[in-house]
């Protein structure tokens, strides 16, 4: 095994997890301050992609697609929370779960009916194209690029909620949303801007991977999932978990789709180890998740 492929791996594990980190944020902001289950939140990953493809093929212009990104997510969030959210805060998580659920189902067709069933597909900016080259190791430039967003993108929501008046509301929001009531906040309206933020942040996750992977409808789905094994690893309402669980998911995805069939290859035939090592490296995300769960029941993070 060589030394530059586990180096080539573990950065595609990293640029997974901060892919990972941008769903997991909106939705643990979404559920630590509101409340809401929300399973919608793929559609709206979906949605970021659909318009960052449009946009870019009508204008050739990725960072337009990325702009029309962040733009359509947090405004079909905000449209999202106004008119079906809002009526969702006193009612119990079933309630709350099958009205998301029908959220996927109106957004997926919807967008089937505007776009059609065939994917569309985001070409990667020419400026980003290509490798960067150190020595005998290559990797490729927009991969990289997404790792060095994805890490401002953390830096910049640390910031906003530690240091801004905005964050500050936010926090105290999760905290004790009735004494912010009471202090004259607008809570409706801040539920409005934490919902379209989270929107926002899923949105600009789809632009960005939909020029690795083809923009479909339903790929949101499988990406909520891991968002939902993140926040419980990393701890509900805890922006600081969710980065962590984030990267420590994609890492190990990532990992032990690569290692295990080599670990299993020192014992078994070629074949039977891809196949095992396969098989386990697929649940080694649940795995994780069970070990935090049994050592930390509220996650790494998250408050009891």
């Amino acid at each position: 095994m060589s030394i530059l492929l586990l180096i080539e791996q573990v950065l595609n594990g990293l640029q997974f997890g901060l892919m990972l980190f941008l769903m997991a944020a909106g939705l643990t902001l979404i559920f630590g301050v509101m409340g809401i289950i929300n399973l919608a939140h793929g559609s709206l990953y979906m949605i970021g992609a659909f318009a960052a493809a449009t946009i870019a093929g009508l204008t050739g212009s990725f960072v337009l697609g990325l702009v029309a990104a962040l733009a359509a997510a947090a405004m079909m969030g905000a449209i999202v929370e106004i008119t079906v959210i809002r009526r969702l805060y006193d009612r119990d998580h079933l309630d709350q779960v099958l009205a998301t659920f029908a959220l996927i189902l109106i957004f997926s067709e919807g967008t089937r009916w505007l776009f059609g069933s065939f994917p569309l597909y985001l070409d990667v900016p020419a400026m980003l194209s290509g490798a960067v080259s150190v020595g005998a190791f290559s990797y490729p430039l927009y991969r990289l690029a997404i790792i060095v967003i994805g890490l401002a993108v953390a830096a910049g929501l640390f910031l906003l909620i530690s240091r801004t008046r905005i964050g500050i509301r936010i926090r105290a929001g999760e905290s004790d949303r009735e004494m912010i009531a009471a202090l004259g906040v607008d809570i409706s309206k801040l539920y409005t801007v934490v919902f379209a933020l989270g929107a926002a942040l899923a949105g600009f996750a789809g632009a960005l991977v939909g020029a690795i992977q083809s923009v479909e409808v339903g790929m949101g789905e499988p990406v909520l999932i891991l968002a939902f094994v993140v926040i419980v690893i990393g701890g509900i309402g805890s922006i600081k978990g969710a980065f962590v669980g984030a990267v420590l998911v994609g890492l190990t995805d990532t990992l032990g789709r690569f290692l295990l069939p080599v670990l299993f290859s020192a014992f078994m035939d070629p074949s039977a180890a891809n196949s095992v090592g396969s098989a386990l490296a697929s649940m080694l995300i649940y795995i994780l998740m069970a070990a935090v769960l049994i050592y930390r029941p509220t996650g790494l993070y998250g408050s009891a």
